[in-house]
């Protein structure tokens, strides 16, 4: 039995429309896995992040807590939004621009210990310079904090 070219046609423009739905979700599954979005530290102390994927945080590496391990490569520092606190373990070469009290933005995934291990570490790259996302998080944790008295305050250098 054969088809009437209409219904060939038909057909075909199925086909192709399930084909190009196969690949817009294609698509929209590589972009949602790709997708890297950023928290402050007092989001990770609230629990607003994704767990068992990777994120960014950032804000300001705390002052006297950066630590060098006797592998050379494993260094261990505090980020600061001014409100909370978050450990972090980063085991590479780090920027030369990264210094305590400065802007600095990690990615990587929190364990259950509330430790965030990193896989990457950027900062900033001159004196002007700070992630948007950081600094207006560090302008909203300075607003919340200025209402609270316990506030830990670190001034950069």
């Amino acid at each position: 039995m054969t088809m009437k070219p209409r219904h060939t046609r038909f057909v075909l423009i199925g086909l192709g429309l399930v084909a190009l739905g196969m690949a817009v979700a294609l698509v929209l599954n590589a972009f949602r896995s790709n997708l890297v979005f950023f928290f402050t530290p007092t989001q990770v102390a609230n629990g607003e992040v994704p767990q068992g994927r990777s994120f960014r945080i950032g804000g300001l590496v705390e002052s006297g807590t950066l630590a060098r391990e006797p592998d050379g490569l494993t260094v261990r520092f505090v980020v600061t939004d001014t409100v909370q606190r978050v450990p972090v373990v980063y085991k590479g070469i780090l920027p030369d621009l990264f210094k305590e009290g400065k802007g600095a933005v990690a990615q990587g995934q929190v364990g259950a210990d509330g430790l965030f291990v990193a896989s990457e570490v950027l900062a900033k790259h001159d004196e002007n310079y700070m992630p948007p996302e950081a600094a207006e998080a560090l302008a909203k944790a300075k607003a919340a904090g200025a209402q609270s008295s316990n506030t830990l305050v670190v001034t950069p250098r």
